[in-house]
């Protein structure tokens, strides 16, 4: 039983300290950056819309809805193209919150990079295991896991640590 609840500690601390080391460092961070300084105009990846009449991304599984956590959003959007062409191989940051909510509710899916099997209920909580990405623990947008396709280490809050990809 001691066991067992020292284990249930480790994995909460384990969640818990990168979170708080990762609010620190971006507290201290904006004191000089603020997000609504950043460059507006086009960054140039997308083709001319002058030149480009048909649709660029014709199919969103969620066009009406967003919510920042636990999803729907952006990331969600990403996740959803990767699982529809598995070719790009595309393996998401941990600290994309909205990565795991699956299309349509589904409970059992693909993982983003198309090489292996994701579980996640409504994004909150879930397992992912591929090659690309390695396994992941899903926790209320947290993110704790193992890379062993390029050896490292998957922290809540700071990101992946370890070998290049």
């Amino acid at each position: 039983m001691r066991r067992s609840i020292r284990l249930s500690l480790a994995l909460v601390a384990c969640m818990l300290v990168p979170v708080a080391i990762s609010t620190g460092c971006t507290v201290l961070e904006r004191a000089g950056n603020d997000w609504r300084t950043a460059r507006r105009d086009s960054s140039g990846q997308a083709p001319d819309p002058a030149s480009t009449p048909e649709a660029v991304i014709q199919v969103y599984a969620y066009p009406n809805t967003y919510r920042t956590w636990p999803g729907p959003n952006s990331n969600t959007f990403v996740a959803h193209i990767a699982r529809a062409v598995p070719e790009l191989g595309v393996d998401l940051p941990p600290t994309a919150i909205g990565k795991d909510y699956l299309p349509g509710g589904a409970v059992l899916a693909r993982s983003p990079s198309g090489t292996g099997v994701q579980v996640s209920v409504l994004g909150a909580a879930g397992v992912l295991v591929g090659w690309e990405e390695g396994i992941e623990i899903n926790l209320l947008g947290f993110t704790l896991g193992l890379d062993f396709n390029s050896p490292g280490i998957k922290l809540p809050g700071l990101g992946r640590f370890g070998f290049p990809q």
